[in-house]
């Protein structure tokens, strides 16, 4: 049990028979009447996010979740199979429990999140950058540089992303994840 002092964003509750994920927080102690604590939710099951107004001093379950390193091994009809890195026991996870799954390569080092207390798989979540090739991109135009102009690249994953006029078939870039922008070229 913890009170709503204790909160900290990234801190997971148990509320409505279900696990959040405290995204934002605010103490507010107005003029008149009691304080209290506005919160952005984020829903462990559905990724949706509420907001919800705790009165200040109330007492929350918090649950028990374990960050864990494991390693994406491959896909087949069932679901996304991945390797713990020190046990190296292996576990079945279904796409919609995966941040982003177009984004995921074979051998790729991911984060794992488990509740501790059951044991069940609550979410896979990717690196924030990840390094991939162009296997094709039109050629931009020589000259072509008076703006940031930016023209469509399909990676090695099928994913298509936009990215500026001197990146060429074969380069490897940097992308993040969660936006699917273009961060810079990897030389080498």
């Amino acid at each position: 049990m913890a009170s709503t002092a204790d909160f900290r964003n990234g801190m997971v509750i148990e509320f409505n028979n279900d696990l959040y994920v405290i995204v934002q927080f605010q103490h507010v102690k107005p003029g008149k009447g009691p304080a209290f604590v506005r919160t952005k939710l984020k829903s462990i099951k559905t990724g949706r996010v509420i907001d919800n107004t705790f009165n200040s001093g109330v007492k929350v379950n918090v649950a028990r979740v374990e960050r864990r390193p494991y390693q994406y091994l491959y896909k087949d009809d069932i679901g996304y199979y991945f390797m713990h890195l020190e046990t190296y026991e292996q576990i079945h996870v279904e796409e919609h429990i995966i941040d982003y799954p177009e984004f995921l390569l074979e051998n790729q080092n991911v984060e794992v999140v488990v509740h501790a207390d059951t044991e069940n798989v609550l979410s896979v979540e990717l690196p924030q950058f990840v390094t991939m090739e162009i296997v094709y991109s039109e050629p931009g135009l020589r000259g072509d540089t008076a703006t940031n102009t930016l023209k469509p690249a399909k990676l090695e994953n099928g994913t298509m992303v936009n990215v500026p006029l001197f990146v060429n078939t074969g380069d490897k870039i940097r992308v993040e994840v969660a936006t699917k922008y273009y961060m810079d070229r990897v030389k080498g």
